[in-house]
C-alpha cells in the first residue's frame, strides 16, 4: 500500500488549482453560470454535464457574429463606438440573423432605409416631358 500513499493511484494529479469549465471547453462564456440558469430554471429535472458547455458555445458564436458585423457598421459610419443603430443594421442586412431575430424590436435601433420601388420617380415619364419642347403651346 506504500504506492498508493505516494501517489501511484488512479485519475489525475491534483495540482490544487482549480480550473473552470469555460477553460476547459476553451469558451469565454460561463459554463458555470448557464449550468446554474439551467438547473434553476427547471427546464428539465437533470441537466447533462455537455449542455451548458454546448449552449455557451452557441451563445458566444451568436456573440461574436453580431459583435462583428455591428463593428463592420460602425466602421462604415466611420464611428469607433458600437452603438444599437449598428447592431440593427447588421441584423437586418443578415439573412440568418434576421431571420433569427425576425420579431425582436432593438431600443434605438431605427430601421432600414428603404424606399418602395412604387414611390420612386418612372424613367419613362422624365425622357417623355424632355422631348416636348416647353415654348409650344398647347392647341387643339
Amino acid at each position: 500500500m506504500a504506492g498508493a500513499a505516494a501517489g501511484g493511484g488512479r485519475g489525475k494529479k491534483k495540482s490544487g488549482k482549480s480550473v473552470s469549465r469555460s477553460i476547459k471547453a476553451g469558451l469565454q462564456f460561463p459554463v458555470g453560470r448557464i449550468a446554474r440558469y439551467l438547473k434553476v430554471g427547471r427546464y428539465a429535472q437533470r441537466i447533462g454535464s455537455g449542455a451548458p458547455v454546448y449552449l455557451a458555445a452557441v451563445l458566444e458564436y451568436l456573440a461574436a457574429e453580431v459583435l462583428e458585423l455591428a463593428g463592420n457598421a460602425a466602421r462604415d459610419n466611420k464611428k469607433n463606438r458600437i452603438i444599437p443603430r449598428h447592431i440593427q443594421l447588421a441584423v437586418r442586412n443578415d439573412e440568418e440573423l434576421g431571420k433569427l431575430l425576425g420579431h425582436v424590436t432593438i431600443a434605438n435601433g431605427g430601421v432600414l432605409p428603404n424606399i418602395h420601388a412604387v414611390l420612386l420617380p418612372k424613367k419613362h415619364a422624365e425622357k417623355a416631358s424632355k422631348t416636348v419642347p416647353a415654348s409650344q403651346s398647347q392647341e387643339f
